[in-house]
């Protein structure tokens, strides 16, 4: 069966994790529960319920597919998104996640829109408890090369990442839970974020109240494809699953000329060569064998002439770890690093970081532990895979770091799958 057919138990997933059947009363703020306890029968409706859903997600999948939008720009997908919750009769508002740091992304090079593409919605009482599942929706700015019919329209953008999916998939959960609104005993949030690609989207959410509104999220739930799990299984890990990060731009300024005469300039390109091959130290020397630090320079950018040294020379790159802690220790090393190396070429060096570091994606291990119980039935292997951190990045983290958490990977990995 095609790889589509997988998404009746990702949106599985998602309404288990909402809906908690038998959540124990002791796990913090997931306690919406349905007052049967005949587990097996209720798994058994929503696996119908969410089956019955499929044909019309993966539709909607593609649709998206073929109109991907970058960060802060998603308005036709969030006209989309409007167009379906409307006709489930979901409540929702729209205009959320505004883009304040515009001139910043610019300046790092991110092409992105006004912002106000994101939607919150709710299904339940209205009451608390209260928890959120949230779904990413911008693409990326990449060409697709894969032929398919719903390849995307747009030449150099493309839903590289899965978004589509994650979209898709939460209004196909929104329709199960719909359904189902009567039993359901307090709140359950969908949101729909924008901006997830380097746009801090979450971190606007954050700030613009989607946790502080009433009632008030006690836990949120997210989720993302995974290419490196088996297709139909789940995966994650308590702790942290994905890596704070952080951009960098480094410009190393010196004095420029003839290269005939190269006694008579400060080369910049030469200070930043070294300056390359010193960052490449902080990881390999002085960080712990057993902890996990990135440091990867990614551009480099100098002159436009053979016969000229020019006046200054550009590095760019990102930083990664597992910690916030971490993180901040390469931001300071790399800082010591460009402007001593720099110096010792007798050039000048300035930094600009990232208008939002992304923090840590960390797994409420409490929450994890419930969370892996309620998840596991949903699985091909019926249960929640142990799996590595990555050091990836996820604006999920912003809601992570304010409310226990629990994010999951969703396999995609395999060319065949029968649900």
């Amino acid at each position: 069966m095609r790889r589509d057919a997988t998404t009746m138990r990702k949106v599985l997933t998602l309404v288990l994790v909402a809906t908690a059947t038998t959540a124990d009363e002791t796990i913090p703020g997931v306690r919406l529960t349905r007052d049967d306890t005949d587990t097996t029968h209720t798994f058994a409706d929503l696996w119908h319920d969410a089956g019955e859903q499929q044909d019309w997600v993966v539709e909607t999948r593609r649709e998206l597919h073929r109109t991907p939008e970058l960060l802060f720009d998603e308005k036709q997908t969030a006209a989309k998104i409007a167009q379906v919750l409307t006709a489930l009769q979901v409540n929702f508002t729209t205009g959320w996640a505004k883009n304040t740091k515009r001139a910043e992304l610019a300046a790092k090079g991110f092409v992105s829109g006004e912002g106000g593409t994101g939607i919150v919605a709710q299904i339940g009482s209205g009451k608390e408890p209260c928890v959120l599942l949230r779904a990413d929706i911008d693409g990326l700015p990449i060409h697709e090369n894969v032929d398919s019919p719903w390849k995307s329209t747009e030449d150099g953008r493309m839903h590289a990442c899965g978004h589509d999916g994650h979209t898709a998939m939460l209004l196909g959960a929104a329709a199960v839970l719909k359904r189902r609104e009567a039993e359901i005993k307090g709140t359950i949030r969908l949101i729909w974020q924008p901006a997830e690609e380097g746009g801090a989207g979450g971190k606007r959410m954050v700030e613009e109240g989607v946790l502080s509104m009433e009632p008030k999220p006690q836990a949120a739930f997210g989720f993302h494809q995974w290419p490196f799990l088996p297709l139909g299984s789940i995966g994650g890990r308590p702790g942290p699953m994905l890596a704070a990060t952080e951009l960098f731009d480094i410009v190393v300024s010196g004095v420029g000329g003839h290269a005939a005469m190269p006694h008579h300039v400060k080369d910049p390109i030469v200070a930043a060569a070294h300056v390359v091959t010193a960052l490449q130290a902080i990881a390999a020397r002085e960080t712990d064998p057993l902890s996990s630090a990135v440091v990867s320079v990614t551009m480099f950018h100098a002159g436009d002439a053979y016969n000229v040294i020019p006046q200054g020379a550009r590095i760019g790159g990102t930083l990664r770890s597992l910690s916030t802690e971490g993180l901040q220790s390469l931001r300071d090393r790399v800082d010591a690093v460009v402007h001593a190396t720099a110096l010792a070429h007798r050039c000048n060096a300035s930094i600009a970081w990232s208008a939002d570091a992304y923090p840590p994606t960390m797994n409420d291990p409490e929450l994890w532990k419930w969370a892996t119980e309620i998840a596991a039935p949903a699985s091909t292997e019926n249960e929640v895979r142990v799996i590595d951190p990555t050091m990836g990045g996820e604006d999920f983290a912003f809601y992570a770091q304010e409310i226990p958490s629990v994010f999951l990977a969703l396999g995609q990995g395999a060319k065949s799958f029968a649900p």
